[in-house]
């Protein structure tokens, strides 16, 4: 059932309450942006193209595929001249989301992929390379991913941003079960996009009544002492890095047996946060 987000209070704005959410929401982003360089007048311009691909996508009226320039000005309020001129440009500023880092497609192999973990789906210590044919080994992981990097250079960098270190034996240990950037700003840029579009996503479906709801829980709680917040924080981590795991290794398996389906057209993203902070600065 759809909810009515329409109401309006006198004078036909939206409702305060609504405004009130927006605005708190807006806040950690702004934040960033301006700490990024992203000026308001800067800003104005990203939204004014983010309202008119919007309409265009989603408001166009019942039986009509492109919907005109005076339509979209009229539900976005943006200038004509604007709708007209952003709709004829190029937007070549994208970062490729399709793609997962090299480095977290190799960890989701690595945990999710039988041939590399043991019984009980830990991962396991891998050799350099070598062995039998078809004997697990970093190398061959790394080749399941892409064959156009060199194996040598994938290691490097995990051992750089310490998701693996290297044994005596040269046996290569998963020590993190998620990769996470450390100085690679586009890669840190990819996750941050991809994450909070689709939370987003998750959470204007739910409040606007989509035919399903979208998983979205939480856990709030409030004057905690800082050891109680670490305490939490390390538990939050170990569950829902479990849940992970277990997820990815049912997707890859169902990804393996969907590929070439004419049906396999959808996506999804399961995450997790934790956050913390003093309670004067929420």
């Amino acid at each position: 059932m759809k909810r009515n987000l329409d109401k309006s209070d006198s004078g036909g704005q939206p409702p305060k309450i609504f405004v009130g959410a927006i605005r708190r929401i807006l806040h950690p982003l702004v934040r960033i942006l301006i700490t990024h360089g992203i000026t308001y007048p800067m800003l104005s311009e990203i939204l004014k193209r983010v309202y008119v691909d919007t309409a265009e996508k989603h408001f166009a009226l019942e039986g009509v595929d492109d919907p005109s320039d005076s339509r979209i000005s009229l539900i976005t309020r943006v200038h004509r001249k604007d709708v007209r001129r952003l709709r004829n440009e190029e937007i070549t500023d994208s970062l490729p989301l399709a793609s997962a880092s090299l480095g977290a497609q190799i960890i989701a192999e690595w945990t999710g992929n039988n041939t590399f973990t043991d019984k009980k789906g830990t991962p396991l210590t891998l050799p350099r390379g070598g062995g039998a044919p078809k004997a697990p080994s970093f190398d061959a992981l790394v080749a399941s991913v892409s064959k156009d990097v060199r194996p040598r250079a994938v290691l490097d960098e995990l051992v750089r941003a310490g998701v693996v270190e290297q044994t005596p034996e040269e046996h290569v240990r998963l020590v993190k079960t998620a990769f996470v950037a450390t100085e690679d700003f586009e890669d840190l840029l990819v996750h941050f996009e991809r994450n909070l579009h689709d939370h987003i996503a998750a959470a204007g479906s739910n409040l606007t009544g989509g035919a399903k709801p979208f998983l979205e829980r939480s856990v709030y709680y409030n004057d905690l002492k800082p050891q109680s917040v670490e305490a939490l924080a390390k538990l939050a981590e170990e569950k829902a890095m479990e849940s992970l795991l277990a997820v990815n290794k049912s997707a890859r398996s169902r990804s393996k047996k969907d590929e070439g389906n004419k049906s396999a057209s959808k996506r999804f993203t399961f995450g997790v946060y934790f956050y913390a902070d003093d309670e004067e600065n929420q």
